[in-house]
């Protein structure tokens, strides 16, 4: 071991962040441990705060710090119109775009029999009460192109096939299997412009 055992374990932490090699934790860690002690604890607080504190807002799961996120309270959000995304991560990536008026639903997973994750597993039996509850809605199937985002994207057709809802995609412009997240605000705004309909 070439590193100090407590400084092992700090860049062994920052590893296991996505994204994060081992020169990048070595860096990030380095870098901690020179913060001074007021940093520091505000650093360690913030982590604590927000493990604590963040949690799914009960209407659509994305990320907030009370019981309903200010995307669905905001009065002039299109709550007909649903983006219906993977995970949290994406909701922010659409909302720097900044032209989406509609609000999202976070699915918390793809199907993946493979897996052994069902339609039960993820976020979908909320959704369909929540669309229950519209009047003519559109859902817009922001998934990746992988074989377990046309899984669900065909469940969720499925589910709503004789219900009064239209149901679009993002247009095919996307990179196969490209993570909503990673991709770049033009390419994301094009291809939330040029989403095709699938289903009404």
């Amino acid at each position: 071991m070439i590193y100090p055992e407590l400084l092992q374990k700090l860049i062994d932490f920052y590893k296991r962040l996505p994204g994060i090699g081992e020169k990048s934790a070595e860096r990030m860690a380095l870098a901690t441990i020179t913060l001074n002690e007021e940093d520091t604890n505000e650093f360690a607080d913030n982590i604590i705060l927000a493990k604590k504190n963040l949690h799914p807002c009960k209407i659509c799961g994305h990320l907030t710090e009370n019981e309903i996120c200010n995307i669905c309270d905001n009065p002039n959000r299109d709550k007909n119109l649903i983006c219906v995304i993977e995970d949290y991560k994406s909701v922010f990536s659409f909302e720097k775009v900044g032209n989406y008026k509609g609000v999202y639903h976070v699915l918390n997973g793809l199907i993946s029999p493979m897996d052994s994750i069902g339609p039960e597993d993820i976020n979908i039996s909320s959704l369909v009460k929540r669309v229950e509850s519209l009047d003519h809605p559109e859902l817009i199937l922001a998934l990746k192109s992988s074989i377990e985002g046309e899984t669900t994207t065909l469940y969720i057709k499925k589910i709503f096939e004789k219900k009064n809802v239209t149901i679009s995609r993002l247009s095919y412009g996307l990179p196969m299997g490209a993570e909503i997240d990673y991709l770049d605000i033009i390419t994301l705004d094009k291809a939330l412009e040029d989403r095709k309909r699938i289903s009404e």
